[in-house]
Formats: C-alpha cells, sequence, structure tokens
C-alpha cells in the first residue's frame, strides 16, 4: 500500500501551526549549510595514508555539520588538469567557498610560471563566475630549482590574488617542513603526523575566509 506525503496545508487547523513552525525550521537548518571545494593535488589528498587521516579531513570535522567539504584533490594533479576538471566540481558540488592548493607539480617539472598563471587565473574566474567566495593559497618549492625560476613561480600567487581580487592563504608548510618527522622519505610528502599542524598553520586565515570562529 502506497503511503501518501501530508502537506502542511492539509492539516487541521489545530496542527498547522506547529506543521510550519518545524517546515520553517527545516528550512532554516538547509539554508545554514555552507559547501567548500578543495581543488588540489597530493599535498591535499592525503597521499599515502587514509584520507580520514589528511588535513581535509581533520578540517571537515572542525568546521562540524553546518559545513560539507568537498576534498577533489588529485595526487599528481597540474593546474592545468585542475582547470579541465573545474566546470564539472563546479556543477556538481555548487560548493559557496573554493579553495585552490595547486602548482606544486607545475612548479617541480618546471613549467612556465606563465602558463601556470594562466591556468589558475581560470579556475578562479570559473569559481568566482558561480558565485564562490575564492581563497588561493601560496605555494613554495624547493630551494633546488633555483632563484630565478622561484622569484617567478611563488611571485604569481601575490598577483593573482590581488588581481583577481581573493584571499591569498599561507603555505601550510612554510613552518613545519624542516621539523623531524614532518616530511617522508621522498622529501616532498607531508606524514600523517604532520597533517594537524598543517591545519593548525593555515587555521587563523583559513577561518577568516570562511568567516567562522577561531
Amino acid at each position: 500500500m502506497m503511503r501518501k506525503l501530508t502537506s502542511p496545508l492539509s492539516l487541521s487547523p489545530a496542527v498547522l501551526p506547529l506543521a510550519l513552525v518545524l517546515l520553517a525550521v527545516s528550512t532554516w537548518v538547509q539554508a545554514a549549510e555552507h559547501r567548500l571545494l578543495i581543488i588540489g593535488d597530493s599535498l591535499s589528498d592525503a597521499y599515502d595514508m587514509s584520507r580520514e587521516a589528511g588535513w581535509a579531513h581533520l578540517l571537515a570535522e572542525r568546521l562540524g555539520d553546518d559545513w560539507t567539504v568537498v576534498n577533489a584533490a588529485i595526487s599528481g594533479e597540474t593546474t592545468a588538469g585542475a582547470a579541465y576538471r573545474t566546470p564539472d566540481l563546479l556543477e556538481a558540488h555548487a560548493p559557496d567557498h573554493v579553495l585552490i592548493i595547486l602548482g606544486g607539480n607545475d612548479g617541480l617539472r618546471a613549467l612556465s610560471p606563465a602558463q601556470v598563471h594562466r591556468n589558475l587565473a581560470a579556475i578562479i574566474d570559473q569559481s568566482k563566475a558561480s558565485g564562490a567566495k575564492v581563497a588561493l593559497m601560496q605555494i613554495r618549492l624547493p630551494a633546488s630549482l633555483g632563484p630565478v625560476y622561484l622569484r617567478r613561480f611563488e611571485g604569481l600567487y601575490p598577483s593573482l590574488a590581488e588581481h583577481h581580487e581573493v584571499e591569498l592563504l599561507p603555505f601550510f608548510l612554510e613552518t613545519i617542513f624542516d621539523q623531524p618527522g614532518m616530511i617522508m622519505a621522498d622529501g616532498i610528502h607531508p606524514t600523517e603526523a604532520a597533517q594537524p599542524l598543517m591545519l593548525e598553520q593555515v587555521w587563523p586565515s583559513l577561518s577568516e575566509f570562511l568567516r567562522v570562529p577561531q
């Protein structure tokens, strides 16, 4: 036997006021939810560990039920690959906040900073056009790539943030990468022990971007 769904407007007058209150509360709860989309690479993909150990999952736990954190990071991702994926990600998840943490793989391959700039600009523009607030994280590269390349590459992040009027967040390995036990044997990827510290490093700026209490 099929069960009939009841509309509040079809209820008796005695029950109607309570039903309308419950409907209003339900609508408020749905409207209170925010959605953060993280577009990144292995630094956010919990490389070589469970996703539950990664900093993005720890962020989701800290933000609580009012937030949905969509971690769309893929190990090995480049800015070109992310620029190609972004329209589908925006359509599928409809985020109101987008955090872009990309460029490390481009830099390790010594790709043209101008090309990286174009790709990141495309991701920012696509995200802003969807109505989302956007933040870009500064990326740092190993000193072995040389001072000229580092200056050009790392300098594109504040330039992009200023030109596109988006938040620039500090690199979350900035102060911990040289501490014992924070980086894997490959010299690139953060360990499981580093994940909570990565979140703490970026939390003051990220909480301001998301407008949540610190």
